[in-house]
Parts: C-alpha cells; structure tokens; sequence
C-alpha cells in the first residue's frame, strides 16, 4: 500500500502568536487552532499529561500544511546549541516558492527574520537563501526567475 499524501510538516514553537504571524506574514493562511489533551494525544506522542495548543497553517493553494505546535505541558526542550547550524543531523528547513524574494525577505525581517548569509542565484533558474524564523526554524525561499 502507498501512503496517500503528505499531510503536513510540525515545528514546535514556544511563542505560538509570533510563530502564526511570521508563517501568516509570508502567505499562509490560519487553518485552524486547537488545543490538544488526553490520553489519545498522549498515546499517540508518546509523552504523559500532553497539553498544547497547535495552529495549523496552510499555503495558499490548499495543499501544504505547517502544524505549530506549543507544549504547555510537559514543557518543550531545547536543542542544544539552541541555534544548531543547517548541516545538523535531524535538522532540516521548509522551503517554499514565492514570487519575489526581495519583498518576501524584507517583510518577514520585520518578525525577526534573518538571512543566514545572502540571496544567490543558482544559473539563470532560481534566486534562493536561507533564513531564520521563530525558535530558529531555517525557511528557504525560491524564486524562480528562468
């Protein structure tokens, strides 16, 4: 049997409001928001006492989902170093396509963005960087020029 699709990607974030508003910032739309307790959360975490609040954000054409999620209990761990560099095992980034980098990097510096170097330009196809998000999540931005 082949899985169905991808549903959506989590990040845990420890100021949920400010995580909404960056994602919102570059496109996406609130979904949803939730809180989520009990023994079903528990069992399918893997963690006892679960408490948190999530916030499921989709992109605007419906089919990609980022579920923010912040642990009220038990309290969320930090990844040590607490800002890891892109090449460490297990971390990863959330790319997405956007129409104009430039706008795109100056809007969400506003919510404490930052680039992890410069935009570049791969051959004459794409204009990319790497940036920093809320709780150091790492978001790549394409725009695709070619």
């Amino acid at each position: 049997m082949a899985i169905q699709r991808m549903d959506n990607v989590a990040i845990v974030v420890e100021d949920l409001d400010a995580a909404v508003a960056f994602f919102t910032e570059l496109g996406m739309e609130l979904e949803d928001r939730a809180s989520i307790e009990g023994s079903w959360a528990d069992r399918a975490v893997g963690l006892a006492g679960i408490r948190s609040e999530i916030a499921m954000m989709r992109t605007p054409d419906g089919h990609g989902k980022v579920e923010l999620t912040a642990y009220r209990l038990p309290v969320a761990s930090r990844a040590e170093p607490a800002i890891p560099p892109p090449n460490t095992l297990g971390l990863h980034r959330i790319m997405f396509a956007v129409d104009d980098i430039d706008d795109t990097v100056a809007r969400l510096r506003a919510h404490g963005a930052e680039l992890l170097d410069e935009v570049a330009q791969y051959e004459s196809i794409y204009r990319l960087c790497y940036l920093r998000g809320p709780e150091g999540i790492i978001v790549a931005l394409a725009e695709r020029i070619g």
